[in-house]
């Protein structure tokens, strides 16, 4: 049973929260707080195994709570829902950093709260699952230019197995990684932040200009679309290089997996391992296509891990989909594929 306690100032979310969530019988609501000193002292006398944290809240916001909580090693996972707003994207970035084992976005929209109801269930199950890693000590060195690449995409339910995935690739994996996730502006530079805590890879927000390099984590900015482009070094070794775009989105998103996903086809051609993992909507089909007619690898997640299946099978109806696997393989075959192909076939 996951003993979780509801932290917000508004009755309406602590009533819908509790609705959502008493629909799992593994998961026991002990209690509800209506601001950061209340959520204190709940917190030290019915000690939930995690908290639902509202950020901005009277007397003592979710910030502050964080900060009261982080000198104590023993604390419940904190899971942050937070609004929408660019401040809310602000302060989202600021939990993580204080400690906040995750985050979820709230829709917009009132009569649309309880559709993420699936989601927040299958997040705290999640998050209670995951053991705390504190950040890794990685060596900085000299980095090498990628000539082969992982490109990874994913939407609704995708952050959760991203965890597992990229928690599972080797810290020697001879090749530079993209992942191109579904999210509002603002909040991708929170989603970089945790996932530096759980892969021995390092991970960065996508920056205009940044080479793709061998043993790193690029995670597309939202708001922009990531393309990859063909580009020599100054050592005159040849990579890929990154290049926001402020075109329309595609299938109503931007960043689109599809643009990232052709546009790499073109400079790395062979040299790829395509993944889709939950999302819907049909992003990642044509990408997947090209990718494949370029002579690389297109994977997919089997459908029972993931929430929804829209873009993978958007990849199977466009029979450009080489494997389907099950996420707990899917770093194996990954890596097995990278260390098979022979590197240096960029194209400028």
């Amino acid at each position: 049973m996951i003993k979780v306690l509801i932290v917000d100032d508004s009755v309406f979310m602590r009533t819908v929260i509790r609705d959502m969530l008493s629909t799992d019988r593994s998961i026991e609501i002990v209690g509800t707080a209506t601001n950061g000193i209340d959520a204190l002292e709940k917190i030290r006398d019915l000690t939930p195994d995690l908290v639902t944290l509202d950020i901005e809240m009277p007397k003592m916001n979710g910030i502050e709570v964080l900060k009261e909580l982080q000198p104590h090693k023993t604390r419940p996972k904190i899971l942050v829902l937070s609004s929408l707003t660019s401040r809310d994207a602000e302060m989202t970035h600021e939990a993580i950093r204080l400690g906040a084992d995750d985050f979820m976005l709230k829709p917009k929209d009132i009569p649309h709260v309880r559709e993420i109801s699936e989601e927040l269930i299958l997040k705290i199950k999640h998050i209670v699952s995951l053991k705390r890693v504190e950040k890794l000590n990685r060596k900085s060195g000299p980095s090498s230019a990628a000539d082969r690449v992982v490109l990874i995409g994913s939407s609704a339910g995708g952050p959760p197995m991203l965890d597992t995935l990229l928690a599972e690739l080797p810290a020697d994996l001879p090749a530079g990684v993209v992942v191109t996730q579904h999210m509002p502006v603002g909040f991708t530079a929170s989603l970089a932040e945790r996932f530096n805590r759980i892969t021995s890879l390092p991970v960065d927000e996508t920056k205009n200009g940044d080479f793709v390099e061998t043993g790193r984590i690029l995670l597309s900015r939202a708001g922009v679309h990531t393309v990859i482009s063909g580009d020599i070094r100054e050592n005159g070794s040849k990579t890929g290089r990154i290049v926001h775009t402020t075109s329309p989105p595609l299938h109503g998103v931007r960043p689109a997996v599809d643009k990232t996903f052709e546009s790499a086809a073109q400079v790395y051609g062979k040299n790829i391992v395509s993944v889709i993992l939950s999302g819907m909507g049909h992003d990642a089909g044509a990408g997947a296509l090209a990718i494949k007619q370029a002579g690389g690898v297109s994977l997919i997640c089997d459908e029972k891990d993931c929430l929804v299946y829209g873009m993978a099978r958007s990849a199977i109806q466009k029979n450009a989909v080489d494997k389907v696997l099950p996420l707990r393989k899917l770093a194996m075959e990954i890596e097995r594929v990278i260390r098979e192909m022979e590197g240096s076939h960029v194209r400028i």
